[in-house]
């Protein structure tokens, strides 16, 4: 959950070359395929708690639903 989503993809980019002890860089997590957004914080964390709790197919499904080819989408929100 951010409330700057640029900034968050760049942070995540940058742990990750930086090697930093970071779930997303644990998992070499770079690429954004999914997305959300709220107007309200507390609508956010437990949606993110709701799919924290899914199974993995469930989520794969949920990511399809949204962007089928799992497209990264970096480049919406991030330019170099």
């Amino acid at each position: 959950m951010t409330n700057d989503l640029p900034r968050r993809l760049t942070e995540h980019c940058n742990n990750i070359k930086n090697g930093n002890k970071t779930f997303a860089s644990k998992y070499n997590l770079e690429f954004l395929v999914y997305y959300e957004k709220f107007t309200w914080v507390q609508q956010a964390i437990a949606r993110e708690k709701e799919i924290k709790g899914w199974r993995r197919e469930k989520k794969l499904n949920l990511i399809r639903s949204f962007n089928e080819n799992f497209e990264f989408l970096n480049d919406v929100f991030v330019k170099s």
